[in-house]
């Protein structure tokens, strides 16, 4: 199922309060759009699940940061979704 706009804000949200749990529960319902993945990506990132993380850049169709930086990517994604 595609998230709307709202329910990846919720994630975005929920991420930046450091509740990647929360935001897991969100973003894995969503195995298709770009914004969704890097979200999933993010939470393993926080996770300290880097090769999960990878795949789910991937599947986003990002590259994966050198020197992974959850505030970054949760601030690049933010500014994706035009906010």
């Amino acid at each position: 199922m595609a998230l709307n706009r709202s329910q990846l804000k919720k994630a975005i949200e929920l991420l930046q309060a450091a509740d990647w749990q929360a935001a897991h529960e969100i973003v894995q319902t969503d195995e298709e759009s770009p914004l969704a993945c890097w979200a999933h990506g993010i939470v393993h990132i926080m996770e300290d699940d880097l090769p999960n993380a990878r795949y789910w850049y991937r599947q986003a169709k990002r590259a994966f940061p050198s020197k992974p930086d959850p505030a970054v990517e949760i601030d690049r994604l933010r500014e994706a979704l035009g906010n």
